[in-house]
């Protein structure tokens, strides 16, 4: 016999059916919950890249594009700091 088994805790060979989904599940929501987070760290960028882009804009260009400037500064060009 070796050192693996003795390891705690049941084995994969030995759990049960629901305990293997149970796993599963936890671990698909973990990777779901990590790229959720991922994507939405992303789209945070991009739009602080792209409103630091349209502030540098001039006011015609804004309005004919649908843009009003009071609106980017309130969103400001960093967003909101955690």
């Amino acid at each position: 016999m070796t050192g693996e088994d003795n390891a705690p805790g049941p084995q994969p060979s030995q759990m049960t059916p629901m305990e293997m989904t149970m796993t599963n599940t936890i671990s698909n929501n973990f990777v779901s919950r990590a790229l959720g987070r991922m994507v939405e760290a992303r789209e945070k960028q991009a739009r602080r890249y792209v409103n630091g882009y349209l502030l540098s804009l001039d006011d015609a260009t804004l309005t004919a594009h649908g843009y009003d400037r009071a609106s980017l500064e309130k969103e400001g060009r960093t967003g909101a700091l955690i």
